[in-house]
């Protein structure tokens, strides 16, 4: 296991140590060995995810087939869920010899997590070697599940690593970061944060108001970042700001790492312009099922096919497909044929040309739309820095936030049948934390939430308007 997952239980006390405290202590972590700090699987899948980008088509087609036989057959003999869905499905993962038989293999869907989640954690695995996430991701479905502890942490940071050096990322680069940090419940408090661990400023998410962004652009400068890694709402509105007030992005920066939220080309392009570098942007999820990110010359998002198996749910109107997952690697909970609720659309190489990797590749995700909350005092706090990586919404099937007027917003919540009201004071104090001050709360519970037009369920419905009197909740069109 490594050092990472062993102090990870211990991360919200170091946050409360005083500076000079929590800067010695940050010092002395990141003179340790990468190995002890990440653990002796970084260093694989490290050397995983760089090989495998010259693999041809057979050897990624060994590679895949020899992980989906160990995970489907981890789940059939040691999940009780998975036993019984194959058996059902007279489905026998000994007989897998090609991806191409999955294909009567059951799905796998949030609303399973939800309901049947000891029986899909697989016992071979002991507790100890488990670490519990929970995640509302781009959804607002709240949904709870198992990393393995020594293995999913060191790989995702390996291939988050591996892909962002396409974009200009190297080891010991100092970060700005600007992704759902909390330095203050107050509105007024302060704004940034040095994080020793890793030599990062970490910027907050809730603070963005056209009245201290001149502080954040200060902060920014005077730490004198190689790279900008910020959610695509919060880098917009510092590049906004920037042109209109007719100033100039005077730092140089190797990249600008946007993620975690949609962020389609003609903004990239704006970002591109204003801060003078490369935007490279990536999709995920916290279950850790696929990953995909752009190449080194192209716009596209590639699928790893050494990170999980990824499948495409029937086109829709609008030529979009779900994204489909099956995990590799993470044997506490095997995702197998795990339906995200993320939809994307599929690259054309008549259209996009060659492409860079014999991988799957889309032109665009739909999932992940630019949400915000507005607070009495103008703050704009995006959902996706909302999102709650604890149990704190564990026995809501869903949460969605509805907003009609700066400062105020209703917090609507569909309950299980296990969900008792004693848990909505912690939920009320998690909630306020996270907004701030400047904000009341309102809490409803409901039969059920507003979903989009595709039956997705939506974070945000409000009637309050970006500056391009977009509403805020709204989805954006599907320009690339």
């Amino acid at each position: 296991m490594s050092l990472e997952d062993r102090l990870y239980p211990l991360l919200s006390l170091y946050e409360r140590l005083p500076d000079g405290f929590k800067r010695a202590a940050g010092w002395t972590y990141r003179q340790l060995p990468t190995r002890w700090r990440l653990g002796r699987r970084y260093g694989e899948f490290r050397q995983l995810a760089a090989e495998s980008e010259s693999w041809d088509l057979d050897a990624i087609r060994e590679y895949q087939v020899r992980q989906l036989r160990q995970v489907l057959i981890q789940a059939g003999n040691y999940s009780p869920w998975y036993q019984r869905r194959f058996g059902e499905a007279r489905f026998d993962p000994a007989r897998i010899h090609s991806p191409d038989d999955l294909g009567c293999c059951p799905f796998l869907t949030k609303s399973d997590l939800q309901r049947h989640l000891a029986e899909i954690t697989s016992s071979a695995v002991p507790e100890r070697q488990r670490l519990y996430i929970t995640t509302g991701g781009s959804t607002g479905v709240p949904v709870g599940f198992y990393l393995q502890k020594g293995v999913s942490r060191p790989k995702e940071q390996a291939f988050l690593e591996a892909q962002w050096s396409r974009g200009g990322y190297f080891p010991g680069a100092r970060l700005a970061v600007i992704r759902g940090h909390v330095t203050t419940d107050r509105a007024q408090g302060r704004i940034a944060t040095y994080d020793a661990t890793r030599d990062w400023l970490m910027l907050s998410s809730y603070h963005l108001t056209e009245s201290r962004l001149g502080e954040y652009l200060e902060a920014i400068e005077n730490f004198r970042p190689d790279i900008l890694h910020a959610y695509p709402s919060a880098a917009l509105q510092l590049a906004e700001f920037l042109e209109r007030a007719g100033q100039t992005w005077r730092l140089p920066l190797r990249c600008v790492l946007a993620g975690s939220e949609r962020l389609n080309l003609p903004q990239k392009r704006l970002l591109e312009r204003v801060f003078g570098t490369r935007v490279y942007r990536w999709y995920g999820h916290s279950e850790r099922a696929v990953l995909a990110a752009e190449g080194r010359s192209s716009d596209l998002f590639y699928f790893w096919p050494t990170y999980g198996f990824v499948e495409f749910g029937e086109a829709d109107s609008d030529g979009f497909r779900e994204v489909i997952g099956t995990s590799f690697h993470n044997l506490a909970m095997p995702l197998i044929r795990y339906r995200t609720g993320d939809y994307v659309r599929l690259a054309d190489p008549k259209t996009h040309g060659d492409l860079e990797f014999p991988w799957p590749a889309v032109a665009e995700i739909a999932g992940r739309e630019q949400e915000f909350l507005v607070s009495r005092t103008g703050r704009r706090i995006s959902l996706t820095a909302f999102n709650m990586h604890d149990a704190i919404f564990d026995g809501l099937y869903a949460v969605q936030f509805a907003q009609a007027e700066p400062g105020r917003a209703e917090f609507r919540y569909v309950p299980s049948p296990a969900f008792h009201t004693s848990r909505l004071d912690a939920i009320r104090s998690g909630v306020t934390r996270k907004l701030g001050d400047d904000f009341v709360v309102d809490f409803r519970e409901v039969r059920e939430t507003e979903r989009t037009a595709r039956g997705k369920h939506r974070w945000l419905v409000s009637t309050l308007t970006h500056a391009s009197g977009t509403p805020t909740g709204a989805p954006d069109a599907h320009a690339t």
